[in-house]
């Protein structure tokens, strides 16, 4: 009787072994795909800001696969610093103005020897998808629905008002530049 309490707890132990495995594994997971939409934050800032006063020039901007060039690299480090390797790292458009970055990650470490058999090679492996969206109302003509840039004239065309965007709900003009994080929101999703 007090052998089969032993192997009880012994068993609940290694469930418990596996469940910290796969929590970690879950927590690098959750870090690598937040730093590489913060790092594409950062990256895409300046550029949405510039698209912002062309009109149509926020056409093409989340297809742009030069403003996710140190995704991959943050994805990577935030993934390592949580024990964990980056086995996959998948960018792609979740609709307007939204990008998705999905990462797989693998621990470094096991579970460990215990009375349940083969945990000793066992890794944690999880999956998590974090998103960056644009925050704001596009002002008209910048947006998919923008006419075209114009063809430039021999006369210098005359400067408009000031672009004025709309973030969650509040007006807030471009020049001077906004805090890229009043921008674009950044969160897990699935």
């Amino acid at each position: 009787m007090v052998a089969g309490l032993l192997f009880l707890a012994f068993a609940f132990f290694a469930v418990g072994q596996a469940s910290a495995t796969r929590n970690g594994a879950q927590g690098a997971a959750d870090a690598a795909a937040l730093a590489a939409a913060q790092r594409a934050r950062a990256e895409l800032g300046p550029k949405v800001l510039a698209a912002l006063t062309t009109p149509g020039g926020v056409d093409d901007l989340f297809r742009d696969g030069a403003v996710l060039a140190d995704a991959h690299d943050e994805a990577a480090d935030f993934a390592g610093r949580n024990h964990a390797e980056l086995t996959r790292f998948e960018t792609r458009p979740g609709g307007t103005g939204q990008f998705r970055f999905t990462v797989d990650t693998r621990t470094r470490y096991t579970v460990g020897t215990s009375v349940i058999p083969g945990t000793e090679d066992d890794h944690g492996t999880a999956s998590a998808t974090a998103m960056i969206e644009l925050r704001c109302d596009l002002p008209p003509g910048a947006g998919p629905t923008g006419s075209p840039t114009p063809a430039p004239t021999a006369s210098p065309a005359p400067t408009g008002p000031p672009v004025t965007i709309t973030c969650d709900g509040k007006d807030m003009p471009v020049d001077p530049v906004p805090d890229v994080e009043k921008l674009f929101g950044v969160k897990l999703v699935d």
